[in-house]
């Protein structure tokens, strides 16, 4: 079955292959503001409220990433029992910004805002990130479905799945 991509990526890609100057570059770049995503999400945004990353939480969060989360506190709104949260992790040098949607414990939408690695940029792409929907968090904190790697993109992939759990047990954590 073949997948399809848009032309503007397919001849992205073809400049890369054939290593015009500057094409990695333009690979990089921003779909979405966080802001944007936001008021997609909500159309009349609610305040947004933080949750302090401290105790059994951090210590669960830098198992889930294998390192330290660089903030101190997550930003998030919630309406309902929806919620929104924009995370970064880093895919191999670079961050990547993941916006998730969270609806009754499941995540309702993962969509990444910003891509910055010269390679992998198949996570932002719905065949891929359509593998989240419905995905849910299981009592070790581990996705409750596998969610398939692209030949690749394997640190992207991994960082992306890595913020799926963050932003189910940040979640968990509010609703409790």
């Amino acid at each position: 079955m073949m997948r399809s991509i848009s032309v503007t990526r397919a001849a992205l890609l073809l400049a890369v292959l054939l290593g015009l100057p500057g094409a990695t570059a333009l690979a990089r770049g921003i779909n979405q503001t966080p802001d944007a995503f936001i008021q997609e999400t909500f159309p009349r945004p609610p305040k947004p409220k933080v949750i302090w990353l401290t105790g059994d939480l951090k210590k669960e969060i830098e198992k889930i990433l294998q390192h330290p989360y660089a903030k101190l506190r997550v930003k998030y709104w919630k309406k309902g029992d929806k919620s929104a949260w924009v995370l970064d992790e880093i895919g191999k040098e670079k961050p990547i910004t993941v916006g998730v949607i969270i609806n009754d414990g499941k995540i309702a939408s993962l969509r990444v805002l910003a891509f910055r690695e010269s390679r992998g940029w198949e996570v932002e792409q719905p065949f891929f990130t359509r593998q989240f929907t419905q995905a849910g968090l299981r009592k070790d904190n581990r996705l409750d479905r596998n969610i398939d790697g692209i030949t690749g993109a394997t640190l992207s992939v991994r960082a992306l799945k890595k913020l799926a759990r963050m932003a189910l047990l940040l979640d968990q954590n509010i609703r409790k």
